[in-house]
Parts: C-alpha cells; sequence; structure tokens
C-alpha cells in the first residue's frame, strides 16, 4: 500500500467523527509492531517521528523502513514529522518521503508563525505532503522543545479562523489545555474552546499531549473535531516497563529475542488500546486510496 498523505485520511476520520492515533516511533522495530497492532485492528494509523529520531536514524532510513512495513501489512498508513522549527529539516523529511510535516512556530508571534507555515505551505502543497501547524502553546517537553505549564497558552478561535485563512494549512493543532508528557494532575481540557475552534474552521484538529489523558475525554475531543491523536511517552512506557521488569524477574536472561518479545507485545497492547480509544479500529476501507 505505501506511505499515503495524512490529509485525506484525516479528512474522512472528521467526516466519520473517529480519530486516527499518530504514535511517536523511536526505533525501526517499533514501526513494524505499531503497524502490526493496528493491521490486527484493521485499522489506519499515523507514524511521527521527532527530529531527533530523525537525527538518530535518518529521514531516507526512516521513510524505507515505514514503507516496507506499511507495504507488508497493507494498512492505510501516514509519515509525519513532528514539531519541527527547523524549515531545512522539513525539507529534508519531504524529500525523503515523509507524507505529512508539523512546522511548530507557535513560540512567535501570529504573523511571524503564518509566515513560517506559508513557507512550509509553499514547498509541501504541490508535493500532496500535509502540513500542520500550531497554535497557542502545548505545554510540557516535545524532544528539545521545553514549554513552562506557566507558559503554555490556549488557542484563540478567532485567530484559529484567521491562521487557516491566511495559511490554508490543512491540518491546525490548536492548544486546548493538553500537555507532552504524563500529568502530575488531571488534564484541564477547554472542551468548549474545542467546539468554538471547530465551529469556525472546517480542516481535522489535532490533539497534542494525548498521553495519560482519560479515555472518555479523548473520546469527547475527537466528538468535537479532533481527528489526530498524537501519543508517545505511553507508548515508551510500556516499552521500557516490560524490560526493566524482565530484567527484575529475571536478570540471567540476557537473550535480546526475548526481553524484546515482552517489550513488543507491552507496546502493541498500548497501541491497540488507543487505536479502540479513538473509534478507528474497522475503519480500512479503499477510500485511503483516492
Amino acid at each position: 500500500m505505501g506511505l499515503l498523505s495524512t490529509t485525506p485520511m484525516l479528512q474522512k476520520a472528521k467526516r466519520d467523527k473517529h480519530g486516527i492515533v499518530a504514535f511517536n516511533v523511536h526505533s525501526f522495530d517499533s514501526i513494524f509492531w505499531v503497524l502490526e497492532a493496528a493491521a490486527e485492528l484493521k485499522s489506519p494509523v499515523i507514524l511521527q517521528t521527532t527530529v531527533g529520531t530523525v537525527k538518530s536514524l535518518g529521514a531516507e532510513n526512516i521513510v524505507k523502513v515505514a514503507k516496507a512495513a506499511s507495504e507488508h501489512y497493507q494498512i492505510p498508513t501516514g509519515l509525519h514529522l513532528d514539531h519541527c522549527t527547523d524549515y531545512e529539516v522539513i525539507k529534508t523529511a519531504i524529500r525523503a518521503g515523509y507524507t505529512s510535516v508539523m512546522i511548530d512556530a507557535s513560540m512567535h508571534p501570529f504573523d511571524e508563525n503564518v509566515r513560517q507555515t506559508k513557507e512550509v505551505m509553499d514547498l509541501a502543497d504541490s508535493l500532496g505532503v500535509n502540513v500542520e501547524a500550531e497554535l497557542g502553546k502545548v505545554g510540557g517537553v516535545e524532544d528539545d522543545i521545553v514549554v513552562a505549564e506557566e507558559d503554555a497558552q490556549k488557542a484563540v478561535p478567532k485567530d484559529c479562523q484567521r491562521f487557516v485563512e491566511l495559511t490554508g494549512v490543512p491540518t491546525l493543532a490548536p492548544a486546548i489545555g493538553t500537555a507532552h508528557g504524563i500529568y502530575k494532575g488531571d488534564p484541564d481540557i477547554d472542551f468548549d474552546r474545542i467546539e468554538k475552534i471547530a465551529q469556525v474552521v472546517d480542516v481535522p484538529l489535532v490533539l497534542h499531549g494525548g498521553s495519560a489523558v482519560p479515555d472518555q475525554d479523548v473520546r469527547r475531543c475527537v466528538a468535537e473535531g479532533m481527528a489526530k491523536v498524537n501519543v508517545s511517552t505511553e507508548l515508551k512506557n510500556a516499552y521500557s516497563k516490560a524490560i526493566r521488569e524482565h530484567f527484575e524477574q529475571e536478570p540471567d536472561s540476557l537473550d535480546p529475542r526475548a526481553y524484546l518479545q515482552k517489550a513488543k507485545d507491552a507496546a502493541k497492547e498500548m497501541a491497540k488500546s488507543k487505536i479502540r480509544m479513538v473509534g478507528s479500529e474497522g475503519k480500512v476501507v479503499p477510500v485511503f486510496s483516492e
């Protein structure tokens, strides 16, 4: 099936009122077990990498492995570069074969955010590559981007409307009270704000900071218009916890096939739970090839 642009995937998800999970992958093997989980549930899925992962594994290598995995599992698959502030890295990802990129200029004033987003749109749109941008500031830590809790800012609906009109961006990540990482307390999600933003923009919205948000809250976000739900920390934690527990229980069992299989199984179950949470199980249909 190969890698697909996430634009039609997310537009259909928005129309059908289900979400698609975008899982952060940090290694080549994680690409395969995420797609294996999606294939078992017949769900479309988005693989996404941070800038740090691109620098670690190489954009061309990631694309080759993601293509091979998507063709093996025959699941509608997008490949997204998450939270990138560097235009040159975005160009590298697009040239390598990424089907979606995020230009994160949310730390800049509105006009500069618009300028940088339009610059990326000029490059990506003609190639059919999806572009995601952010308004407001999502708190927490994502790769090397740190936003302190006191600096987090929620997106303003009218600004979202104007931003989409000025840039033509096909997906928008508005800050609505979630944060990257695991929450210290309960997330303060502004559902009314999501509803108001969805009323004034017609593009799919993106929920950043989806890890550890209660399932019912994520489902409500999806119902209000959040078509893409990002998950990273919980997936990493499930994988790493399984390896740690293996060595706690069997310190002399050093065969990588033993502990990596346990890690894969734990991460797959976490991935499946997130796919079910957003309602995309069984949503694989031929329309994605249009």
